[in-house]
């Protein structure tokens, strides 16, 4: 190695030492720090600055004291806390067991639900009176009416189903026949006119295309002026193209 390379090697190990000096007490310093920042029972988080307490620990006057988990509960699922067992509840800063009534079992939830076939009255579980002609529906918890039968206060009475009508699908009411209307507990014969016909519900009429309606029982024959004709619903009329509609009239456009 020349005399000149010689020369700039040491100048550079001469300002590497001081710096190796330096820093190596301030990375020391800065470790030291976070180390006396750092609680007891307590680590640094992931993510951002400072610390936080272990799993089974909270903060407690910038330290980090020890959960107290009572008898028949167990750490939360974020270890800052607790919760009863199943078949316990909170009371008190504890945990006290859940006094099933009779006719009663712990829910999904912990909680006490009556079996199916009673209710929650208070704090006990009632039967529930199912009258005759009747039967718990799928809640377990109320009743319904068999079909052809309907609620009547506490019971349930027979549904008395006119002379051309039909059990609904329901079960609890009755429709008339198709060609009979419903006029209050009767189902009536429906009366259409010449050159009407039973619309898609059978319980009214309408009139055929090309008619009108005219008052509650005639169906009258449409008159269409020279150029036009029925329009879409068959019940009226309109202009043929050209034409434009004035006083019941057609009359050429430009006129």
């Amino acid at each position: 190695m020349s005399p000149k390379s010689l020369r700039r090697t040491a100048s550079r190990l001469f300002l590497i030492v001081p710096l190796a000096l330096v820093s190596g007490p301030a990375i020391a310093a800065t470790q030291d720090e976070t180390a006396e920042e750092t609680a007891p029972y307590a680590h640094a988080r992931r993510h951002g600055d400072g610390w936080e307490c272990d799993r089974g620990y909270r903060v407690v006057d910038q330290s980090c004291a020890a959960i107290e988990v009572p008898p028949n509960a167990y750490l939360d699922s974020f270890g800052r806390g607790w919760e009863c067992n199943r078949g316990f509840r909170k009371a008190d800063g504890a945990c006290a067991v859940i006094d099933l009534p009779e006719h009663a079992f712990l829910s999904s939830r912990g909680r006490w639900e009556c079996d199916r076939g009673y209710r929650s009255v208070g704090q006990s579980c009632v039967a529930i009176a199912v009258p005759e002609d009747a039967y718990l529906d799928d809640s377990g918890d109320r009743w319904l009416c068999e079909r052809g039968f309907r609620a009547s206060g506490a019971a349930c009475a027979l549904l008395e189903i006119p002379r051309n009508a039909y059990l609904g699908r329901s079960g609890d009411a009755w429709k008339c026949n198709r060609g009979f209307r419903k006029d209050g507990e009767a189902c009536v014969a429906v009366e259409v006119p010449t050159n009407g016909y039973l619309e898609s519900a059978g319980s009214n009429w309408i009139c055929e295309r090309g008619f009108r309606k005219q008052g509650l029982s005639s169906c009258v024959a449409l008159q269409v002026p020279m150029n036009a004709h029925l329009d879409y619903t068959g019940n009226g009329w309109t202009c043929d193209p050209g034409f434009r509609h004035e006083r019941e009239a057609c009359f050429a456009d430009g006129r």
